[in-house]
C-alpha cells in the first residue's frame, strides 16, 4: 500500500495546485499551469519512479473545464477520478476558511481513504467524447430556450408597466406567431401605439433579440432532430417518443445526459440518480418514513430538467438497462 502515489488536485482555468503523497507520508505541494498538463504528467511519473510507486492515483473536482485533464491523464496510464463537488465534505468551517491548498488536501484525503481504507470515492461517471459532443447542442438549446422566455416576459412586463395591453389575438404561449411579431415590430417603430420614447427604445432591441433567439432555436432543433435519427440514438429515441408528452428535445436531453444506460442495473438505480426516488427519514423509534422525491442528482451530470416523464419514462427505458 505504501507504494502508491496519491494526488489531490485543485483545478482552475490557469493553475492547478497539487497535494502529492506516497502512502500515509507527509504530502508535498506542487503547482503547474493548467495548459501544461503534459509537463505535470512527466513530473508525476518521475516522482513515482523515485519513490518506487507502481500506481498513481489522481483526483480532482468536476468543473466547467470538462474532462480534458482526465483524458490526458488516462491516456498517459495514470488512474484518474473526477469527483462530484456536491458529495465532498464542504463543512461550514471549511467554507469560511477556503484556500486552494486546503481544497487540494481535502481531495487528497478522499484519495487516501479510497486507496488505504477502501472507501468509495464520490466519483462521477465520465462520458465518452462522442456523448460529450452530443450534449453540446442539446444543452445550448435548453439555455437559449430559457433566455428567449426571459425576453418574452420582459416584453410583456414592458407593456404592463406602460399601461398597454397586448391584443386579444396575440399569441399567448409557445412560439409567437408571425402576425404577433409583425405587430410588435410596428409598435417598436411607433406605427401602432403612442408609447413613450424610452419604452420604444427598449422594445425594439427586445423584439430583435426574440427573433434572433427564435432563428437560433430552429437551427438547433434541426441539429438535434438529425442527432435523434442517428444510429447511436434512433432505437431508444423511437421508444421514448411513444410516451405521451415526450417530444424530441425531452427524449434527447434524457439520452445525452444519461449516456450509457447499461451502467444502471434497474430503473430504481436510475430513479435514484435522477432524484426521482423518495427520500427516507428514520430516527429513534420512528420507522422508515418515505417523503418527497429527493430531486437531487447522484452526480454533476449537468442539465437534467424536470418533466422527463417520471416513472412512465423509467419504465419505458428499463428494457434498455
Amino acid at each position: 500500500m505504501s507504494k502508491v502515489t496519491m494526488i489531490g488536485c485543485d483545478l482552475h482555468d490557469r493553475w492547478m495546485l497539487l497535494k502529492v503523497a506516497v502512502g500515509s507520508g507527509q504530502p508535498m505541494k506542487k503547482s503547474f499551469e493548467t495548459s501544461h498538463a503534459a509537463e505535470m504528467i512527466v513530473w508525476l511519473k518521475e516522482f513515482a519512479r523515485q519513490h518506487d510507486s507502481r500506481r498513481i492515483v489522481f483526483a480532482y473536482e468536476a468543473s466547467g473545464l470538462g474532462f480534458g485533464l482526465y483524458d490526458e491523464l488516462t491516456d498517459a496510464g495514470i488512474e484518474c477520478h473526477v469527483l462530484a463537488p456536491t458529495h465532498l465534505p464542504h463543512t461550514a468551517h471549511r467554507r469560511k476558511n477556503k484556500t486552494d491548498e486546503k481544497d487540494a488536501e481535502m481531495i487528497l484525503d478522499e484519495v487516501r481513504a479510497f486507496v488505504l481504507a477502501g472507501r468509495e470515492l464520490p466519483a462521477v461517471w465520465v462520458p465518452d467524447p462522442e456523448t460529450r459532443d452530443d450534449r453540446e447542442p442539446v444543452r445550448l438549446r435548453l439555455r437559449l430556450g430559457k433566455q428567449r422566455t426571459q425576453i418574452k416576459n420582459q416584453i410583456r412586463c414592458l407593456f404592463k408597466r406602460s399601461k398597454w395591453s397586448l391584443p386579444d389575438w396575440f399569441t399567448k404561449s409557445g412560439d409567437w406567431s408571425q402576425r404577433s411579431v409583425k405587430w410588435l415590430r410596428a409598435v417598436a417603430a411607433g406605427d401602432e401605439a403612442d408609447l413613450p420614447p424610452g419604452v420604444l427604445a427598449v422594445l425594439a432591441p427586445l423584439v430583435a433579440l426574440y427573433e434572433s433567439f427564435t432563428a437560433q432555436l430552429k437551427a438547433l432543433d434541426e441539429v438535434i432532430g438529425e442527432l435523434a435519427q442517428s444510429e447511436r440514438y434512433a432505437k431508444a429515441f423511437r421508444k421514448l417518443k411513444l410516451l405521451k408528452g415526450v417530444g424530441t428535445l425531452t427524449a434527447m436531453v434524457f439520452l445525452t445526459e444519461i449516456g450509457d444506460l447499461n451502467r444502471f442495473a434497474n430503473r430504481r438505480q436510475l430513479a435514484a440518480y435522477l432524484g426521482l426516488a423518495p427520500a427516507s427519514y428514520e430516527s429513534g423509534e420512528r420507522d422508515d418514513r418515505k417523503g418527497r422525491i429527493t430531486r437531487s442528482l447522484s452526480g454533476p451530470a449537468g442539465v437534467v430538467p424536470g418533466g422527463l416523464g417520471g416513472t412512465a419514462l423509467l419504465g419505458q427505458v428499463e428494457r434498455h438497462v
